[in-house]
């Protein structure tokens, strides 16, 4: 059996180098390699009232160079890979580093839990702009070959994407092997393009001047503003270099940039400034018009794999996000999927994917035009990037003691181009940018009154609860028949009787010769190692109180720790242990804990919530699940 502790990256980790930079390639830097398709189109769309003339097409090259350097190598690649939560990265694992740090202090903690919450939240809007606009813009290449292909960009765009989603059922075990190579071709492709056309115009290399980007800015004001919100583009995807730190560390992520995406990246925009200097006329498709007519149609296919890479990497993302969110308390238990039986990092969650391949399809049609739907992207990665930063900041203050004024001053610089970039995506909130923020507003308030009806649960469950040492003294001062065999109850309150156990006397006045009391506690950590697994405490006569502790990325499995109690001397026969569940039916009252609206969406989500038996992995044919109505 595959240790439910094993990292998913740990069978990656063992690697050479030069083989986890190009696995990286595939999967960290898909979205921001698939940029160049639409960012300068979207820069100098007619509708941003931004010229084309050479200054600006130099400013804007060197803004988006920049912006690389500051965002992408600066924030992320040297600060924040830093921020290791034994092993792992992504917002989650930031979250958890920032809240532990003032564990003390549980005002700020609960605000810095709802910040995060709303900045995962935010992730899922990224997950279905990214999908959309990577094909769509790969496929309107065909508009480039030929008009007569127009009609059919969105039908092939939405083939795809249907097909994409499909085969998530699957894994990518048998291709993702292939994912590193092609996405190293396709970075090939940016470079040698890009350089190609450098020699049109070789005054775009002035684009390495910052002075240029600070002129442009000054000499257009408002409208370089506005511009801010198309070059923010450049830099999307950038925010999957932290998340993917468990998969690949940070070594080959930092190799992979240097050494293969930062220069593509540079060169393919310099070679798209240097298109326009020398044709204006280029605008319409600066990235395809790079290519000579013969390789248009190949240049099309190879966009079209490598925005599907670009996707699939996004989506995976989601369902990883949405394991942790559920583990951390965030979401309610859902049916989660595993496609390998070597790493433990691929799942695949049902209901997230359709409901994500609906909103994507919705995306496609309502837009049409990659064109049109830039300007719903960048809102949500934007508020994301920021809220990094926010969390950043108290890593470095509270959890690696830097001080104050040196915390301040490190984040305060990357602050300020977030807040800035944020502020110019806000000004397309009317233009599509509402989009993305509705859905992460949606997925918020869900996570919120999940966490928030818990809490109103557990505390209504232990107010109400018998206390389970007296309880058992009385049990044995008066004890029912036993029957052969161990019987497991699940319990929220290890303090307190189990619903299940009341009924079962109750109702069958019987007790098994021995009896667990198992509680599952989820740690703010990634993963909780081996030796921390389990706690067992003898209270009684054959009576245990037991606890299994999980980290955010472990995966539930209670027959395999029940495996680990060996050394407490408990060995548990599997046809012979009976696993009881309490199924708790909330019923929404008025005056109460939260507003009934949320109220009545809490019980919702509880009643529709996957059953505990399947998520802890236990044997349908040994659980027995008792119900109670609870009002709250």
């Amino acid at each position: 059996m595959t240790s439910e502790t094993e990292r998913p990256g740990r069978a990656l980790g063992q690697q050479p180098l030069a083989l986890l930079s190009l696995a990286a390639l595939g999967v960290v830097y898909g979205d921001i390699g698939t940029s160049p398709l639409y960012v300068m189109k979207t820069v100098f769309d007619p509708a941003h009232g931004l010229a084309l003339t050479p200054n600006n097409v130099i400013g804007i090259i060197s803004l988006i160079f920049w912006a690389l350097m500051v965002v992408i190598s600066l924030k992320y690649v040297t600060l924040i890979l830093r921020a290791d939560n034994n092993g792992e990265g992504g917002i989650m694992a930031l979250l958890s580093l920032a809240s532990a740090s003032v564990r003390d202090r549980p005002k700020l903690r609960n605000s810095l839990f709802l910040v995060g919450a709303f900045g995962a939240a935010l992730f899922y809007g990224d997950g279905v702009i990214t999908p959309a606009i990577s094909v769509l813009s790969a496929v309107e290449g065909l508009e480039v070959a030929t008009p007569v292909l127009t009609p059919y960009v969105v039908p092939i765009t939405l083939a795809v994407l249907i097909v994409l989603f499909l085969l998530q059922q699957h894994g990518t075990g048998g291709i993702g092997a292939l994912f590193g190579p092609i996405t190293l071709v396709w970075f090939a492709t940016l470079g040698v393009t890009g350089m190609a056309n450098i020699s049109a115009a070789p005054e775009i290399l002035e684009a390495f001047n910052p002075v240029n980007a600070l002129t442009f800015c000054i000499g257009n004001g408002w409208l370089a503003f506005v511009a801010f919100g198309a070059v923010v583009l450049a830099v999307t995807g950038g925010e999957a270099l932290y998340a993917d730190m468990g998969h690949f560390g940070a070594k080959p992520i930092r190799l992979a940039w240097y050494g293969c995406v930062l220069p593509a990246l540079t060169l393919n925009y310099l070679g798209q400034g240097a298109l326009l200097l020398a044709n204006p006329q280029a605008i319409s498709n600066p990235f395809y018009l790079l290519f000579p007519a013969w390789a248009l149609y190949p240049a099309v296919g190879l966009a079209t794999i490598a925005t599907v890479i670009a996707s699939q990497a996004v989506i995976s993302g989601v369902f990883s996000m949405t394991k942790q969110a559920i583990q951390l308390g965030f979401l309610p238990r859902m049916q989660i999927k595993y496609t390998s039986d070597r790493k433990i990092g691929q799942i695949y969650i049902p209901f997230v994917n359709w409901t994500l391949l609906a909103v994507v399809v919705m995306a496609v049609l309502g837009f049409g035009k990659s064109s049109d739907l830039a300007s719903a992207y960048g809102f949500a990665v934007t508020a994301t990037m920021m809220i990094e930063t926010i969390l950043t900041f108290f890593v470095l203050r509270h959890a690696w003691k830097y001080s104050g004024i040196l915390a301040i001053c490190v984040t305060a610089v990357f602050f300020t181009v977030d807040a800035t970039f944020f502020a110019a995506t806000t000004l397309k909130l009317s233009q599509g940018g509402w989009f993305p923020l509705v859905i992460g507003v949606v997925i918020f308030s869900l996570m919120a009154t999940w966490y928030r009806g818990r809490q109103i649960l557990f505390q209504h469950l232990h107010s109400v609860a018998i206390p389970l040492r007296p309880f058992l003294e009385s049990i044995m001062a008066h004890p029912p028949a036993r029957v052969s065999g161990t019987s497991i109850f699940l319990t929220a309150d290890p303090d307190g009787v189990p619903h299940a156990l009341l009924h079962n006397i109750a109702h069958n006045q019987v007790l098994h010769e021995r009896v667990i009391f198992l509680t599952v506690v989820y740690i703010e950590i990634p993963r909780v190692p081996g030796a921390e697994r389990i706690t067992v405490t003898p209270l009684n006569t054959n009576f245990y109180q037991m606890t299994v502790r999980y980290g955010f990325k472990d995966v539930p499995d209670l027959p395999y720790a029940l495996e680990m109690c060996e050394s407490y001397g408990l060995v548990f026969e599997p046809l012979k242990t009976s696993y009881f569940l309490s199924r708790d039916i909330v019923v929404p009252s008025p005056g109460r804990g939260m507003a009934l609206w949320r109220e009545r969406l809490f019980a919702t989500m509880a009643r529709n919530a996957s059953s505990a038996a399947e998520y802890f992995k236990l044997p349908a044919s040994r659980v027995l699940e008792l119900g109670a109505r609870i009002q709250i």
